[in-house]
């Protein structure tokens, strides 16, 4: 198993696995709003233009996923592949065609406060490396927009976290 110790800024990032050919990421936060508040983030398709992408997402198994990264050019465009409300959200992180890169959102409720825990999924000949520091710093954008003053994307973040990453699968 592969770990990071901390980031400078007292984060802890994620933790990097492999598993049958390949990477399993996880990352955590613990938020201070409820749980009902995360999840309208996560799915709502106009908090999803605050952090993520425009989109939206059919909240039920089969259920369509369109995000469409305007700058980038990235499409994602799967199903739901695990729903439960509020609790539970998955989808693949892919485009057609592409090989099915897992992302899974579960939340539990802390008291009046919410546990995040988002894991990610690829093939073991992509990029982890990348895809954590993307998610790390869409979920900076993430915590920035429930508190309300969203944030353009931390390209900042995600180089730093992408060197940390990178680090962290050459140990």
């Amino acid at each position: 198993m592969l770990e990071v110790e901390t980031m400078s800024n007292n984060e802890s990032l994620g933790i990097i696995k492999q598993l049958d050919g390949q990477y399993v990421a996880t990352l955590e936060r613990e938020i201070e709003h409820k749980v009902e508040n995360v999840w309208s983030m996560l799915v709502d398709s106009s908090h999803l233009l605050e952090w993520l992408a425009p989109g939206t997402i059919e909240l039920r198994v089969g259920g369509s996923a369109k995000l469409d990264f305007v700058d980038s050019g990235i499409i994602i465009d799967s199903k739901v592949s695990a729903f439960e409300e509020e609790k539970i959200l998955e989808y693949s992180w892919s485009g057609p065609g592409e090989p099915e890169r897992p992302v899974r959102w579960e939340l539990q409720s802390e008291g009046g406060a919410t546990r995040l825990t988002l894991r990610l999924t690829c093939p073991i000949n992509e990029d982890i490396a990348r895809s954590c520091a993307g998610w790390e710093a869409h979920l900076m954008m993430l915590l920035a927009a429930i508190e309300g003053v969203p944030i353009k994307f931390p390209f900042e973040r995600f180089q730093e976290t992408r060197e940390v990453y990178k680090d962290m699968i050459l140990e």
